[in-house]
């Protein structure tokens, strides 16, 4: 079973990529969102490393590999996929917005927000709220946002600080990802005005002290 790829992207595709492994071509898909990082990265020969959901069944004979920038996206998949009528591939191209944001309408019970999500019409929007209600709570820390923040509020250009600054607290203060999401999410609930990675920091080094 492959789980995990990291290689050199040879070609792009509109809808994944051809990764070489090791002298070995492999066809990865990837979600919209994910297929428009990797080009905006730049051009061919750009180095990746994505997590992997390995897709193969009697009906679908043909291995698909399906590629996650990290483990909770794809544990989100993993999830999103045990609603009926929601397969592998169906899901993998309904995944154009964040998974906290996708989580977010779940728990709001936003049927609009999940009728734009590509190949989802109203009916199926109310089975994924119906079957994931309540279960992905724990994907919305993935904006940086928790529950209790009206994420409206915050400048869409900041949108992304909670995720800025979890790279930081992984990548160079050697935090583990789920403490370094911990420490965001309780900033964010003691102080919901922070706009900016500065202040999110301030409010973290605070609380730690």
């Amino acid at each position: 079973m492959i789980g995990y790829l990291e290689g050199t992207i040879l070609h792009f595709e509109s809808d994944g990529i051809l990764l070489l492994v090791d002298n070995i071509g492999y066809e990865v898909l990837l979600n919209p969102q994910m297929v428009e990082k990797v080009m905006s990265q730049g051009s061919d020969e750009a180095i990746i490393s994505l997590y992997i959901y390995y897709h193969q069944t009697d009906r679908q004979p043909k291995p698909v590999l399906i590629g996650f920038d990290t483990l909770e996206d794809k544990e989100f998949f993993q999830t999103f996929i045990t609603v009926d009528a929601i397969g592998p591939m169906k899901a993998v191209k309904a995944m154009s917005r964040p998974v906290g944001e996708m989580a977010r309408a779940i728990e709001k019970k936003d049927v609009s927000f999940l009728t734009g999500l590509s190949g989802i019409g109203k009916r199926t929007a109310e089975k994924i709220i119906a079957t994931l209600h309540g279960k992905v709570e724990k994907f919305m820390a993935a904006t940086g946002v928790s529950k209790e923040v009206d994420q409206e509020k915050i400048p869409v250009e900041m949108r992304d600080i909670g995720q800025q600054v979890a790279d930081v607290l992984v990548e160079q203060l050697g935090h583990s990802l789920s403490s370094a999401k911990r420490m965001i999410k309780e900033a964010f609930e003691k102080n919901s005005t922070i706009s900016t990675p500065e202040e999110l920091f301030d409010e973290i080094f605070q609380e730690n002290r």
